[in-house]
């Protein structure tokens, strides 16, 4: 499931980044990311990056988490977060707007490693069952996530038991998504 979610994952980012071509003329550009430090900044502007996805260099996986939390992370996990680096990049699923999270570099990747584990945290003291989040959506309370039991993806609110499964897993999820640009 790790190659299949990886080539899942490449084939949305090339999908993104071709319909950034065609609306934009350029490579994906992001404000948020401005004075990041990150191997995928090609160019910048005064006040924006322009970004293209790049192998990625860390540890290929996201062991840390599964020590801190003495689990065993679903594979696609490993491989969702480690197959390259990019910026976060809009997608939508049917009528749902998404932000799919993405490392931009290998100190983005320890920060968001430190928030599956203060995410996985609150779940355990919450009495929730395990999953770890791989977008965002409008509201704050709302991610997308993948069940660390099952497999499936998921819109959960966060905090509660209300979840909503979206696919069957992580490949399939993301060979649903359409790029928003």
């Amino acid at each position: 499931m790790e190659k299949e979610t990886a080539q899942a994952l490449k084939a949305f980012t090339e999908r993104y980044c071709d319909a950034w071509h065609a609306a934009h003329g350029s490579w994906p550009q992001s404000e948020d990311l401005y004075g990041v430090p990150s191997p995928c900044i090609i160019s910048s502007t005064d006040d924006a990056v322009f970004w293209q996805p790049q192998p990625f260099t860390a540890q290929q996986n996201v062991h840390p988490v599964e020590q801190a939390m003495e689990i065993v992370v679903q594979p696609p996990i490993h491989a969702f977060y480690t197959t390259q680096f990019a910026g976060d990049m809009g997608a939508r699923l049917g009528d749902i707007s998404l932000t799919l999270l993405q490392t931009w570099s290998e100190a983005d990747f320890v920060r968001v490693q430190e928030n599956l584990i203060g995410h996985l945290v609150t779940q355990k003291r919450l009495k929730l069952s395990p999953t770890l989040f791989i977008a965002t959506l409008e509201s704050e309370l709302d991610v997308i996530s993948v069940c660390n039991l099952s497999g499936e993806v998921m819109q959960e609110t966060l905090g509660t038991r209300k979840r909503t499964r979206l696919a069957s897993d992580l490949p399939d999820f993301l060979t649903q998504l359409q790029p928003v640009v």
